[in-house]
């Protein structure tokens, strides 16, 4: 084979693998796009529904084999057996960094471990992947709460809010803490 021929190869082995594994993102994009329109508006009776459909597109790393881990963490996590979790999750964020749910996943685990430095550090990445992401706004939220950081937290919750208004345990948790702090809400 000629090294014009390989070149080739190359390229159109390149531009195949580029589009295969980049196609099922932009399909999530707009999945989740629509998601998110629809979660926005005002009377959303359907809240939940939604809500669980935004979940289940960010646990979809595109990777059987990512997906795996991602479930045998959270089952690890669902047992109580959080240093386990914590195992997969690492692998899982080890080997696809660009997956934003398994940094959450491994942000929750941590917390639940009271690891509450490495769960702040996995909420910054899991934002700076998907800045949309209100479960980990949520997280960050009760962190800063339980640190003591009450007007902090009552930000994140209401950054929270700002994308996803009809959860009732963020709607809860802001007034509660805007009547603790004696502050209006700005």
């Amino acid at each position: 084979m000629t090294f014009a021929a390989r070149l080739l190869n190359s390229t159109v082995t390149a531009l195949f693998f580029i589009f295969v594994l980049s196609s099922p993102l932009f399909a999530q994009t707009e999945v989740l796009d629509q998601l998110f329109d629809e979660l926005a508006a005002p009377e959303s009776p359907q809240w939940q529904r939604i809500e669980q459909e935004i979940w289940i597109e960010w646990s979809k790393s595109g990777s059987d084999s990512m997906d795996f881990l991602l479930e045998r963490g959270r089952a690890a996590m669902s047992a109580g057996d959080y240093e386990v979790a914590i195992e997969h999750f690492t692998a899982l964020t080890d080997h696809a960094p660009e997956f934003a749910e398994g940094w959450n996943a491994r942000a929750t685990a941590y917390f639940l471990a009271d690891l509450y430095g490495p769960s702040l550090s996995d909420i910054r990445q899991t934002l700076a992947l998907n800045p949309r992401h209100f479960g980990a706004m949520s997280g960050l939220g009760r962190i800063l709460e339980q640190m003591g950081y009450q007007q902090e937290a009552l930000d994140a919750f209401r950054a929270a809010q700002a994308i996803h208004p009809h959860k009732p345990s963020i709607k809860d948790t802001i007034e509660r803490l805007e009547k603790e702090l004696g502050g209006t809400n700005l």
